[in-house]
């Protein structure tokens, strides 16, 4: 596992949108707050804690191990036919402290996705007892992969009304609306809410893991154009609800969750996935957002996850050319992390979602020597697309706008 991490012990997919959802000239003025501070000020005695700005970091005791030793990873991954072996899992546990078990892991081979989740939470806290390990459910889409979610099949769905009021009809056809081959959940139905609170707060709890992962958070409102206010404080009050009934040491994860369309959701929120589909997602003008974006989390003490998939590929044109493919390009991923980090970022390269999706994949950068940043990232021209940074052990440049990267570790 990773070593030389402290905790600190102090109290205390919403609709995707490609920039901030502002003008531009706001955004720049923005990026040139992002830009501002030079040198970091507060408490010589822990580094690790200093955001960009000057301020610090906040962290809730319940939160993962931190520290900028090593680049700062978290892992998402399932597999839907086997679970890990012995040899993964100490893999795995050596990379990270802090991961989601995907929808579907084990559920071939022990029946139901929440055993898998619980199974593998287990192994991997054996070796590393500090591991957070997130339960996914997702607030849009009914997967049957769980026991829970189990009779949302369209061979069963309908010998269940209880169930199917939970769900969406097409607006067109009167059939049930699916995506992706899953039904779809109706979040302004107030007991589906209610039925969908329980549903998670069970899985996180029979699961034994930390928290939970949750993951489109848009509710479907592309089905429903005509009421998206209605559709996003719906989710908001779900979103509340959840981390309430979660209880106080539990960590609620999420995905986008940080655009004006998840105003609501977000400050029920723990922490804020941005997930990225390599060149797809991730302009030049989309990742400067994300960086202001992540020194907001840190200053309102939430965790930020900064997901770049492999440089080359999208949702649905994976390379065939895998792993090597993400092992040379894994430096511009890690460069764009690395300019917009805060205290509690922490880095996911993949290409997918699954197991063999680059969860197995060492990447020896991930185990180089790091250390905390000596400043914010700075702009080599104004309005231009490079930056740089510099940290205890590693110097970083980034130009956004050619995709180029060159980190030079000390």
């Amino acid at each position: 596992m990773k070593t030389n991490k402290i905790k600190n012990q102090m109290p205390c997919r919403a609709l995707r949108t490609i920039v901030l959802p502002c003008l531009v000239a706001s955004y720049l003025t923005a990026a040139s707050t992002f830009l501002a501070a030079e040198n970091l000020s507060g408490p010589l005695d822990d580094k690790s804690l200093h955001i960009s700005d000057g301020s610090r970091f906040v962290p809730q005791e319940f939160f993962p191990v931190f520290s900028w030793d090593t680049v700062p990873t978290y892992y998402m991954f399932g597999n839907e036919h086997r679970l890990l072996t012995r040899e993964e899992v100490e893999f795995i546990a050596q990379q990270t402290d802090f991961l989601c078990i995907e929808k579907s892991h084990g559920v071939k081979e022990l029946g139901a996705a929440e055993l898998g989740a619980k199974h593998e939470a287990a192994a991997l806290k054996k070796i590393n007892p500090d591991m957070k390990v997130l339960f996914y459910f997702n607030a849009a889409y009914a997967w049957p992969f769980t026991s829970y979610n189990k009779n949302f099949t369209k061979d069963r769905i309908d010998e269940l009304p209880e169930l199917k009021q939970f769900l969406i009809p097409h607006s067109k056809t009167g059939k049930l609306a699916d995506q992706f081959g899953a039904f779809c959940f109706d979040v302004l139905n107030p007991d589906f809410r209610d039925w969908w609170v329980q549903t998670v707060t069970k899985g996180v709890r029979e699961s034994g893991c930390d928290g939970a992962f949750i993951d489109q958070m848009h509710g479907n409102v592309k089905l429903r154009k005509n009421k998206s206010v209605e559709i996003q404080r719906a989710m908001g009050e779900m979103m509340t609800d959840l981390k309430e009934s979660l209880g106080p040491d539990k960590i609620l994860l999420a995905n986008n969750a940080y655009s004006e369309d998840a105003k609501y959701v977000y400050p029920a929120s723990d922490a804020i996935m941005f997930e990225n589909y390599a060149s797809t997602k991730s302009s030049k003008e989309s990742l400067l957002s994300e960086w202001i974006q992540m020194r907001r989390n840190a200053k309102k003490g939430k965790i930020s996850v900064f997901r770049l998939g492999v440089e080359g590929t999208g949702r649905r044109n994976i390379k065939p050319n895998m792993p090597e493919l993400a092992k040379e390009n894994v430096e511009f991923a890690l460069a764009c992390y690395l300019i917009g980090a805060q205290p509690y970022s922490y880095f996911l390269y993949s290409w997918g979602w699954k197991l063999a999706s680059g969860a197995l994949v060492d990447y020896p950068e991930f185990h180089k020597p790091l250390g905390p940043p000596k400043g914010a990232a700075k702009r080599t021209t104004p309005g231009g697309w490079e930056f740089t940074r510099e940290f205890e052990h590693a110097s970083v440049w980034v130009n956004t706008e050619t995709r180029q990267s060159k980190i030079t570790w000390h």
